[in-house]
């Protein structure tokens, strides 16, 4: 039986939309950021939770800078694994159930069908190679554990792709945005729903099980850019450009849609379309 609940990272996008739900739920929860505990400390960690002691474990926490983890790849690293093995082992001290968030940059986007959990990791980044760190501490230890990766997220908090292309359709005429790179977005808000819909089962879950969750449908970051400008009412030129055109220090996968089959059918879930969340956001955004 669930009833307390830990919540790590809640500042950062996934965070925020699980404390914007948890009043809906008949659970305590506890949301801890770098200010309430230093995740880069293992006797921290450690001490946090054997004070806490609660059932399930959230980790929002992660080192998601993609292009500056590429020069601070010590520190993402800690965060984005060692962290990770921390919060495992603590976990499986108390049984503690550990909903663990992972990235579609484990992979290497050279597939041309959508990703499933039975497919191979070769991340390309150091940002995708230090979140499978983490995926590979929790399988090693076996807690109670779900890892769910997910893609381009993105809410009505923090910095995210949804918010910058408002302000830049905003403000100038034209821009370029790279249109072969291939994925789903994420409302955060679905996934922090989707998590809530997980805990509801969690006596069902007893070894570590992985699953792949964004929202439906498919697209480039140029269709998405385009729609966001729309539904914003701005008239700005969008054009579309490849990868090439646009280099950043990390590289990123040129495919990367998620195959949801998995998830939708463990945990009977429904997940929405990317058109729906997205004016959902931009709604509460305008």
């Amino acid at each position: 039986m669930i009833t307390k609940i830990l919540v790590t990272g809640c500042k950062g996008q996934l965070g925020n939309e699980l404390q914007l739900l948890s009043p809906h739920y008949p659970y305590s929860f506890t949301f801890v950021d770098k200010e309430e505990c230093d995740l880069t400390d293992k006797q921290a960690v450690a001490a946090m939770i054997d004070a806490l002691r609660p059932d399930a474990i959230i980790n929002c926490a992660a080192y998601t800078a993609v292009d500056d983890a590429e020069s601070h790849a010590d520190m993402a690293e800690v965060l984005n694994a060692k962290t990770v093995q921390w919060l495992a082992e603590s976990a499986k001290q108390i049984n503690a159930l550990l909903i663990h968030i992972s990235t579609d940059y484990v992979f290497d986007g050279t597939k041309a069908t959508p990703y499933n959990e039975n497919d191979e990791t070769n991340p390309i980044s150091v940002y995708g190679k230090t979140k499978l760190l983490g995926e590979l501490a929790v399988k090693e230890l076996q807690p109670r554990a779900v890892i769910i990766r997910t893609a381009w997220l993105y809410s009505s908090f923090g910095k995210n792709f949804v918010k910058t292309i408002m302000r830049l359709t905003a403000e100038r005429d034209s821009l370029n945005v790279v249109c072969d790179q291939i994925g789903t977005p994420t409302y955060a808000a679905d996934l922090a729903k989707a998590i809530m819909h997980i805990l509801a089962q969690a006596d069902s879950i007893n070894g570590v099980e992985l699953f792949h969750y964004s929202n439906e449908g498919k697209i480039s970051w140029y269709d998405f850019a385009k729609r966001i400008a729309e539904l914003a009412g701005n008239t700005c030129t969008i054009n579309p450009v490849p990868t090439t055109a646009y280099p950043t220090p990390a590289h990123r996968p040129q495919y990367s849609l998620l195959d949801k089959t998995k998830i939708k059918q463990r945990f009977q879930l429904q997940i929405p379309q990317w058109d729906e969340s997205l004016q959902q956001c931009m709604a509460l955004l305008k």
